[in-house]
């Protein structure tokens, strides 16, 4: 288990005017574990990819709700884990059209993956949806 602080918590609202905050922080969190550029870029796109399904996705029209970002700083890692109490979402029958072509709401979890050392996503417990991704740190 992670020391609480290596961890950071942060919560928006569901609106993409919001989501700028969350790369702010990962900035921030880069400065007490330097990242290369690339790196950072790469984590920054990861992060909107994921805020941004939150944002589109978990709510439906007109309902409020909050996209909860969790960064854990491990020596050998960054977990970033994005989390909503929306209505959650199947990614696998999302991500490929009938063609087999990758459609727009599965893009956003393409680019996810491909930067991104691991990739977990599930439902909350609490519902909704929660997506976690690892990226392992050179030393």
């Amino acid at each position: 288990m992670a020391s609480e602080d290596r961890v950071v918590r942060l919560t928006i609202p569901a609106k993409a005017e919001y989501i700028t905050l969350g790369r702010l922080a990962l900035t921030a969190i880069s400065r007490v574990r330097p990242l290369s550029d690339e790196t950072l870029s790469d984590l920054k796109l990861a992060l909107t990819e994921a805020c941004t399904n939150s944002v589109r996705h978990a709510y439906s029209e007109g309902r409020e709700g909050t996209v909860e970002i969790v960064y854990q700083l491990e020596p050998d890692r960054l977990v970033v884990e994005v989390g909503d109490d929306g209505q959650g979402f199947q990614p696998e029958e999302q991500a490929v059209e009938g063609n087999g072509d990758l459609n727009e709401g599965g893009l956003g979890i393409a680019i996810i993956r491909a930067v991104a050392d691991e990739v977990e996503i599930s439902e909350r417990e609490s519902g909704g949806s929660r997506l976690r991704f690892v990226k392992f740190l050179g030393s």
